[in-house]
């Protein structure tokens, strides 16, 4: 369906421009005429329709005056007929006149005929075809129409001599009183016509028109009897003929009302044979149509026609009640309206939900389908959803007419349901100090959804501006179905989220941010994103959403990806199932969170393997954060599972606050003395100018305090400098290079030798390849030997960790892995038994010569991890770069 235009006429809620012409004239139009519109769109009646150029609609404004214009003339030609045929023997006066010119306007209408659109009831719909509108007239009251407006004068010269008595032609004029019989039908529909009064007024005419042409047909009789004075009116008036018309007329109208009321007085009765017919067959007449008077007179009296009474009545309740209790005119207006509608649609026996709800419920659904669903799939809030629900949809939708100038939702209403407009075309309005029209909805349109789907009251009233048909969806019944359809929730929401973005209304504004605000707090009955599904650990309604092409990587509120809540709550599947699609395993949230960080929290190893097999490193998060979070936990677990996946506790937060300023905070000494032997500077300031030592001091830590006396003392002894003769050193192993000594003037370095010094800093790793890059980098002013030596002064300044490799012989040379080199040898240990699922022992070089203490492993060598059983198989182990 497309769009209307201001013109366009829309072939099923609009029958031919009855639509257009209630728009225009607003109450002026009346329900009692026209059609309404087909019950959903057919598949003979989807497309719009317009009336050709040339076509008059029969519900046009001008059209309706011409009609009732010409059934002023069919009262005129209901008197004159008659009475020509009984009191004129020719043309007198200007009759004939007055006759030709009515005649005239009878020949025009017969030649609009042939241009007036037809309602067919077979197709239920106007026929605006010329050849098929001639057709149609041509084969039914053309004939009728012609004859009885050919002149009389015409009509004399064509007709044999016998038959040329005047105004015996112009009795086939009758023929126009179907058009009085028309109006009058319409009128006692109409609410704008008192009942009552409309059937009087019927009746009067009725009684009228058979005392008139009883009076005529009995006064011709004794007219033309040779005998005058052996009439009904010669016994009583002599010669009548020398009497005046007048006379002549009022006596026989005298006669046919005292024969139709009684029996007759017996002052004019019949004096020959034909008129004692006459009268005969006249009195016959009048027992039927006596019987027909009192039987409407007592209906309209006592009870009226019971159906039409009981409408006249409840409009007169709804009336009353307006007036009693003050209504403003635009309810009372809306209160008769849908009276009258509710009326037209009984009468015209379209009783279409109590039809569809006798029947059975796959007969209804199939009929349902058929009728609403190419309005429904139209709707924006349901693009991309599955037929399957738009099926269920449908088959719940009730059908409501609504006429012009009715209010379908209230501002400010209860959010109970929404309407899907099949026809017609509604405002939306807002009211704050006056009524303001801010949109128009027309077919194929929705209204009520923002307040049915947000949980607010509806934000703008709904007012109907032509006749209407809407169909209306419970909200209970929507949500059942909808909760019932993998996916298609969230599709909705998205459908309804998007709308709301795109909307410039400030009232819609507020909505679109208190509605993402309840997203992200669950607090929407419908799945509505991945982090929704991830969340309730739906695995299933996970890979449906999915499917559906949408965005891996969508964050909530926080920041957080649906791949952090999947790690956080350790549902495996889910994190398959995101990864598979293109998740990123390395994704920060708003703190500088990654999911590894969730799972190592949560403790889920599974999910930890998982996301380090598909590339997650704790490097791209916040390390500083991480190694704080679990120090202020007082959590050792923890430090010790961030460095077993290769991170560092030492990093300090982005406002220089490391895992040990936490720790000496917390006054946890067991981990203070864990993360000093990991290296963690005692004196590194944070922002502020605190350091570890400080806050010991502030705080008053005693026995931190004299943890950090002792460990400066142990390096104030390690830092002696060390006077080496000038001749060569040999290393302790054979891959290792050999040392040129330090000159008195050179830098002092920690402890280099012997059982009493300390592993040198490992981010002093400018032996290898990575490392010179880095210090270059740097600005390092020292020179980088091809032995791989360096200048020990700006060495001290370079913040890498030593890396090596490190292999089992159990996995093969395949299995080698790079890791960054611990603090200590047991922790090294650790970690290759995490890494290689075996208990370590023992670590060898490549050479296979065992290691005893950490500080003699420097960055890139390779190393060998065995256990008892397996130190056999590592003398064929050779170790991968």
């Amino acid at each position: 369906m497309e769009g209307l235009g201001k013109k366009a006429l829309f072939r099923v809620p609009l029958c031919g421009q009855e639509i257009e012409q209630m728009s225009r004239d607003g109450s002026q139009y009346s329900l009692s005429s026209g059609i309404l519109p087909s019950l959903g769109v057919g598949a003979t009646s989807r497309a719009k329709q317009k009336f050709p150029k040339f076509i008059v609609s029969p519900h046009d404004r001008n059209y309706r005056v011409w009609m009732h214009f010409l059934v002023i003339l069919v009262l005129y030609t209901a008197w004159v007929s008659p009475f020509e045929f009984g009191f004129l023997d020719k043309p007198e006066g200007g009759l004939p006149i007055a006759d030709n010119v009515v005649n005239g306007f009878f020949a025009i209408d017969i030649v609009l005929t042939f241009f007036v659109a037809y309602f067919d009831r077979d197709k239920y719909d106007y026929i605006t075809d010329p050849k098929k509108i001639a057709w149609q007239y041509a084969t039914t009251w053309l004939a009728f129409d012609v004859i009885s407006t050919i002149p009389t004068e015409l009509a004399q010269k064509v007709l044999p001599e016998s038959l040329q008595t005047y105004g015996l032609f112009n009795m086939l004029r009758l023929w126009r009183l179907r058009r009085v019989s028309a109006m009058f039908a319409r009128w006692e529909k109409d609410k704008n016509f008192n009942y009552f009064w409309v059937r009087c007024i019927k009746l009067i005419c009725v009684t009228l028109f058979a005392v008139h042409c009883a009076g005529c047909f009995y006064y011709l009789i004794a007219a033309t009897y040779h005998d005058p004075l052996k009439t009904w009116i010669g016994a009583s008036l002599g010669n009548f003929h020398d009497k005046s018309l007048w006379i002549r007329y009022i006596t026989s109208m005298y006669w046919s009302i005292t024969t139709l009321t009684t029996v007759g007085y017996g002052d004019l009765h019949p004096q020959n044979t034909g008129e004692m017919i006459f009268d005969t067959f006249y009195m016959l007449f009048n027992l039927g149509l006596t019987a027909y008077l009192i039987g409407n007179m007592t209906n309209l009296v006592v009870h009226g026609t019971s159906r039409t009474r009981r409408f006249r009545d409840t409009i007169q309740a709804a009336s009353g009640f307006a007036q009693r209790n003050r209504l403003p005119e635009r309810l009372r207006e809306q209160m008769l309206a849908h009276l009258c509608l509710k009326y037209r649609t009984d009468s015209e026996g379209l009783q279409q939900q109590e039809t569809l709800d006798s029947l059975p419920k796959a007969i209804q659904s199939s009929i349902s389908h058929y009728l609403f669903y190419p309005v429904v799939e139209q709707i924006y809030l349901f693009k991309g959803v599955s037929k399957d629900l738009l099926f269920q949809l449908v088959s719940e939708m009730k059908a409501e007419y609504f006429p012009p100038k009715e209010d379908v939702i209230l501002q400010n209403e209860a959010p109970t349901d929404f309407y899907l407009l099949a026809s017609g075309a509604v405002d939306l309005l807002k009211f704050t100090e006056r009524e303001e029209v801010i949109g128009e909805l027309k077919a194929a349109d929705i209204c009520g959804e923002i307040g049915v789907l947000c949980y607010k009251p509806q934000p703008y009233t709904v007012r109907t501006k032509r006749l209407s048909l809407l169909l209306r969806l419970n909200r209970t019944s929507f949500l059942n179905i909808v909760q019932a359809h993998v996916g298609d929730g969230t599709i909705i929401m998205n459908n309804l989220l998007q709308r709301l973005k795109e909307s410039t209304e400030p009232k819609l504004e507020e909505f679109l941010i208190e509605t993402e605000n309840m997203l992200a707090r669950d607090r929407m009955d419908l799945p509505l994103s991945l982090c929704f599904a991830v969340s309730k650990g739906d695995d299933r309604l996970l890979h449906e959403l999915l499917k559906r092409d949408l965005y891996p990587n969508e964050v909530d509120e926080n920041g957080q990806t649906a791949l952090h809540i999947a790690a956080s709550i350790g549902s495996e599947n889910c994190v398959s199932l995101l990864l598979d699609y293109g998740a990123d395993p390395n994704s920060r949230d708003s703190e500088g969170k990654v999911p590894l960080w969730e799972a190592i929290v949560g403790g889920h190893k599974s999910v930890i393997k998982l996301l380090i097999d598909n590339g997650a490193n704790l490097f791209c998060g916040d390390m500083g954060l991480f190694a704080c979070t679990a120090a202020e936990q007082n959590s050792l677990e923890l430090l010790k599972a961030i460095l077993q996946y290769g991170g560092d506790v030492t990093m300090p937060k982005s406002d220089g606050y490391t895992a040990l300023h936490v720790a000496v905070s917390e006054g946890n000494v067991e981990i203070v003395k864990f993360l000093l032997d990991r290296g963690a500077d005692i004196d590194k300031q944070s922002n502020d100018g605190w350091s570890a030592r400080s806050l010991a001091d502030q705080q008053a830590h005693d026995e931190i305090k004299e943890l950090f006396q002792t460990r400066k003392a142990i390096k104030d002894k390690s830092s002696v400098i060390v006077q080496v003769p000038m001749k060569r050193v040999i290393g302790k192993f054979k891959s290792e290079p050999s040392i040129r000594p330090l000159s008195p003037e050179s830098t002092p370095v920690v402890g280099m030798w012997g059982d009493s010094r300390r592993r040198r800093k490992t981010s002093n790793f400018h032996n290898s390849i990575f490392g010179m890059m880095s210090a270059a980098h740097a600005g390092d002013k020292g020179q980088v030997s091809s032995m791989g030596s360096l200048n020990a002064g700006t060495a001290s300044h370079i913040n890498y960790s030593a890396r090596v490799t490190i292999s089992c012989p159990e996995k093969g040379s395949a299995a080698g892995k790079l890791v960054v080199l611990p603090v200590s040898l047991q922790d090294l240990l650790e970690l290759g038994s995490a890494k290689f699922g075996i208990q370590a022992t023992k670590v060898l070089t490549k050479d296979l010569a065992e290691i005893d203490d950490i500080t003699l492993i420097r960055d890139g060598d390779h190393l060998v991890i065995v256990g008892d059983d397996s130190l056999d198989a590592s003398n064929n182990q050779e170790v991968e770069i």
